[in-house]
């Protein structure tokens, strides 16, 4: 390696790594403030949030990386233009693909690490993520729930109300139950409610001495219950499909015939190309003329950023629902990166030397 290509990939490492700890931090410090509201508030067991949010960074690096990498080279080269040290490295001569096969050195490994997290360690976060934050969210799990007051599960509208709990034998007493349902509404009354097993896949309870109450929603014939002993399995929380597709292998997504799932797969086979094409395309974004500041030109890098972030979300969406053909669907956004690029490369090439003033 030369020692231009040394130089670049020294002066890009530093804002990268840096960029990537800043926003690693601020998206950890987000994620565990809302967890840890979930925790007290009774609806998410303590124990289980450093790993929830463990596996949130982890989904997130796939947004984060790129980000950091594309504003790194920008700032960067900003700098080295910003301080003349381009217009130094044009007048010996150098030819501008030096300097995108500098990029390209520091951007293919990272993108190849982008790829990677995208088809096998986010679906594989984003499952773990999911199970967890199930078992130790259910509504039936006593060590999270506060007596004499209405713990309301938001993922299936059920409400549990207790006046006192024994966290050692699970039990409830004085409890008020409340399921809500498609056509009807049930409600329970007991002296006391046994957990029998709070695995939210099929929540078993137990109650002793009560009424229960199905109320139709539509119509009028509600129904009224005493019982000295009942046992309930209460409908487990349903899994959402963008969720279950968002934690599918990307092996089962190359399976299956849904647009929605191929539209999954699409996302996940892109992330690795457009890390590297916007790497590479922040190089003619880059450009400060001189007596300028480094930041000079954060608008418009900002903008080409966002346009194609969500050009990118608005084809996968376009590829799920059919609007967009399976070719190119999400291959759109790169094959028109690429070629955007190869416009900028000419022009560079074809003037001889880094863009000065």
């Amino acid at each position: 390696m030369r020692l231009i290509e040394r130089y670049v990939i020294s002066e890009v490492c530093r804002p990268l790594l840096a960029m990537v700890g800043i926003l690693t931090f601020i998206f950890a410090s987000y994620s565990s403030e809302r967890y840890l509201a979930e925790a007290a508030n009774g609806t998410l067991a303590l124990s289980v949030v450093l790993d929830i949010v463990y596996y949130k960074v982890l989904i997130a690096l796939e947004v984060l990386v790129p980000v950091a990498l594309y504003v790194a080279v920008v700032l960067s080269l900003g700098r080295l233009y910003h301080d003349t040290e381009m217009t130094a490295i044009a007048a010996s001569g150098v030819s501008p693909l030096r300097l995108y096969k500098a990029i390209l050195l520091i951007a293919l490994p990272v993108a190849i690490a982008v790829a990677c997290l995208s088809l096998y360690g986010r679906p594989w976060a984003y499952d773990d993520a999911y199970r967890l934050e199930q078992q130790s969210k259910t509504d039936l799990d006593v060590n999270h729930l506060q007596a004499e007051r209405f713990n309301v599960n938001e993922d299936n509208g059920r409400m549990i109300l207790a006046k006192h709990i024994e966290p050692d034998s699970g039990a409830l007493k004085d409890v008020l139950i409340y399921d809500s349902g498609a056509e009807r509404a049930h409600l329970f009354r007991a002296r006391q409610a046994l957990i029998t097993d709070p695995n939210p896949e099929d929540p078993v309870l137990s109650l002793e001495q009560g009424t229960a109450y199905s109320l139709e929603r539509q119509g009028s014939r509600d129904q009224t219950m005493l019982f000295k002993d009942m046992t309930l399995h209460l409908a487990p929380v349903a899994q959402t499909a963008e969720y279950r597709r968002k934690a599918a292998p990307s092996s089962a997504l190359a399976a299956s015939s849904a647009l929605s799932d191929q539209a999954e797969l699409q996302w996940r086979q892109t992330r690795g190309i457009t890390t590297l094409l916007l790497a590479l395309f922040a190089i003619p974004l880059s450009y400060t003329a001189p007596r300028k500041g480094r930041f000079a030109r954060m608008l418009p890098v900002t903008a080409a950023f966002a346009l194609v972030f969500y050009a990118s979300d608005i084809c996968r969406s376009m590829v799920g629902n059919g609007s967009l053909p399976l070719f190119p669907g999400m291959w759109l956004i790169p094959i028109l990166m690429t070629l955007a690029l190869l416009v900028a490369i000419r022009r560079d090439v074809g003037k001889k030397r880094i863009r000065t003033a």
